[in-house]
């Protein structure tokens, strides 16, 4: 990779400043360079924008060919917040007798796209050979480190400074052994090691992690991944690829493939590694979306910031089961197949679902708590992660589990159904939708996803006082449709309750829609109980 040779760029900043000949072939700016034998610098920051969307950076053309253009390019070029964040760099890298700088915009030839996948999957590694980082926090005005949340200030970026808010700066805090940071005039306001309590605040990065890296340990997958779960990248992709270095993955570059690169990150993963807390995202269900096992952002992983994997001695304590020793290494094992991911895990059936199971993961929420269990649901052969079941009553505590080999969805079905309620075709007086649920669905139109496969809609007969839940939804990318009567209940309540129980009977009537539309060109349901004085 390239290195800044500090020297030769700040001489001929010199030159150009006062004006003098620039010797351009005294020595070079730019010089190929490998982090084993080379004591260097590394600037980490917030790529900028100009107000018509054009980049403010320097790239690696523009740094080379700097010397042989013309007055108005050069200038205009100089004048950029990019080139003066190099240039201040550089000045403090000559400050600390370091002769080399890294800078990510201008010593990666970006026009070649083997040296920019090269770069990206190095790109930890030379974070973490730095001799010092230099943090810049362009938005920090203040002759000290930001302490206190400041909703005013960073309103767009969680309270806090936009460099903690950005996907890429995630493994720019943690890989390097010495973080240096700067405010917006380049001024001194601390280092990570002084200021590690408060960025355990900020970043939820646990502080022996930010003082000592993962020399010492190595924290569990979903661990990680929670802690760039409410981080932006400008690309989608890059969710995925700026984890690779604190994950330990290498993979291609592939720019276009939108969140198909979290998948792929995900499976690179489960190939090199046997850690279960992969499939444990969104442990609270508040997500709540149902399907693949994968997760398709890191914002999935949000309440994982406690997990942590468990020993095999106490997870067979936790389950209470006796195991024999070829049990326990088909346990640790788990492999990506044509068929889905072949896995060995411990279940127990469910009391009120003939289809769906209640798998235990080798590892917990916190230290100290029991193994972390999700929900599968089979289709297909096939079995796929399942939202809406009700844990304290359909799966007894005293219930032993049953070992058996599995196959986990890992891919969704490519398909987000839109329905159209044309309420104005019925014309009987009284007769309305009252209510809809979830609340922020649009009323005539709703697009079902896998993060919200399901609306209720709620019809009234007021003169007749009667009312019936209508719900549109999808499951394993098949649609379906319920349709439910009531009576003598709010229609509000309505709403909500047949929303919470059509979402656990979702793997069921999924089931019976594709029974009941086979040899039909149209949708169908099988099941619709409604009184006769409804359809008056």
């Amino acid at each position: 990779m390239y290195l800044i040779n500090v020297k030769s760029f700040l001489k001929r900043e010199q030159a150009i400043v006062s004006q003098w000949p620039v010797n351009r072939r005294a020595s070079k700016i730019l010089d190929c360079r490998d982090y084993e034998s080379t004591k260097y610098a590394i600037l980490s920051h917030r790529w900028m924008e100009k107000e018509l969307g054009e980049t403010a950076e320097v790239n690696y053309e523009e740094m080379v060919e700097l010397a042989n253009m013309d007055t108005k390019k050069r200038d205009e070029i100089r004048d950029r917040a990019g080139y003066q964040k190099i240039f201040r760099s550089c000045k403090q890298a000559e400050m600390d007798k370091l002769e080399w700088l890294w800078v990510d915009t201008c010593c990666i030839d970006k026009r070649s796209s083997a040296e920019l996948s090269e770069a990206i999957n190095s790109m930890y590694r030379w974070y973490e050979k730095s001799a010092r980082c230099y943090a810049y926090l362009h938005d920090v005005p203040y002759q000290s480190f930001p302490t206190k949340f400041d909703s005013w200030r960073y309103e767009k970026f969680n309270g806090w400074p936009e460099w903690f808010s950005r996907g890429w700066t995630l493994q720019e805090l943690i890989a390097p052994n010495d973080v240096r940071f700067f405010n917006e005039d380049w001024q001194f306001i601390g280092d990570k090691r002084t200021h590690s309590s408060t960025l355990q605040t900020i970043t939820r990065v646990p502080q022996n992690i930010l003082t000592n890296g993962f020399s010492l340990t190595r924290p569990c997958v979903a661990q990680i991944m929670s802690w760039a779960a409410d981080r932006n990248t400008s690309r989608v992709e890059d969710k995925a690829y700026s984890l690779m270095g604190l994950l330990g993955v290498n993979m291609g570059m592939l720019y276009g493939e939108g969140k198909r690169a979290f998948h792929r990150l995900q499976l690179e993963i489960i190939r090199m590694s046997n850690d279960q807390s992969i499939f444990a995202w969104d442990p609270d269900g508040k997500i709540g979306r149902s399907g693949s096992v994968l997760a398709d952002e890191p914002s999935y992983f949000r309440a994982c910031s406690g997990m942590q994997t468990m020993e095999i001695d106490k997870f067979k304590k936790t389950l209470n089961a006796d195991m024999s020793t070829e049990e326990e290494e088909r346990l640790g094992s788990f492999l990506v197949t044509n068929r889905g991911i072949q896995i060995y895990l411990p279940f127990r059936s469910s009391s009120g679902s003939d289809t769906v199971l209640a798998a235990t993961l080798q590892c917990s929420a916190s230290e100290g708590q029991t193994p972390v269990t999700i929900y599968l649901t089979l289709w297909k052969s096939n079995y796929c992660r399942f939202f809406g079941s009700q844990p304290e009553t359909a799966f007894p505590k005293e219930s032993v589990p049953t070992f058996r080999q599995l196959y986990l969805t890992y891919q969704d079905a490519p398909h987000d159904p839109i329905f159209e309620f044309d309420d104005e075709a019925v014309f009987e007086p009284g007769f309305s939708s009252s209510s809809i649920y979830p609340e922020h669905m649009d009323r005539n139109k709703v697009e079902l996803t896998n993060s919200n496969p399901l609306c209720v809609r709620t019809y009234v007969n007021r003169p007749l006082d009667c009312y019936f839940s209508v719900g549109v939804g999808q499951c394993f990318g098949q649609v379906w449709i319920n349709v439910l009567e009531h009576s003598g209940r709010s229609q509000d309540v309505i709403a909500k309750d047949e929303y919470r129980e059509m979402q656990i009977r979702g793997p069921g009537l999924v089931r019976s829609m594709v029974e009941a539309s086979r040899g039909h060109s149209r949708i169908s349901t099988k099941y619709t109980c409604l009184h006769q004085t409804q359809w008056a």
